[in-house]
């Protein structure tokens, strides 16, 4: 009997198999958004612990393993086993060559839309200041 635990292989779909459809559903959640933006940005590989924390939020390692797969699933991310981490890389060339253009576009309305939504929590957090400020 051995002791070692057979480990399914990834499924990585291949470049035919990558829809836009299947894109747009993976990254129509906002965590999963915010992980591929992060892992696109990046030159190098990223460790799914390194996502414990998504904007300011703290994400459970049973959710952040669903993130990965769908990301995984939909074509967008390729996953790597390095010992008991997993390391996670963008396939953004690969898909440009099938969708030109739209994983561009899709983070770039994304960094797009992240500003605005810091700077109106910003506004937030200065209009609360100065409300507790009135009221002392």
């Amino acid at each position: 009997m051995s002791t070692l635990i057979d480990v399914l292989p990834l499924f990585h779909p291949s470049l035919e198999d990558i829809t836009v459809e299947g894109i747009l559903h993976a990254l129509s959640d906002p965590v999963r958004a915010e992980i591929f933006a992060d892992i696109v940005a990046q030159e190098h590989s990223h460790n799914c612990s390194m996502f414990l924390t998504v904007s300011d939020k703290a994400i459970p390692k049973s959710t952040l393993s669903q993130h990965f797969r769908a990301l995984r699933e939909a074509g967008l991310i390729r996953g790597e086993r390095r010992g008991v981490e997993m390391h996670n890389t963008s396939r953004c060339a690969e898909i440009e060559g099938r969708f030109p253009g739209l994983i561009r576009a899709i983070i770039s309305a994304h960094a797009i839309q992240s500003k605005h939504e810091a700077e109106a929590k910003k506004l937030a957090a200065k209009r609360s200041s100065r409300r507790l400020t009135r009221n002392k």
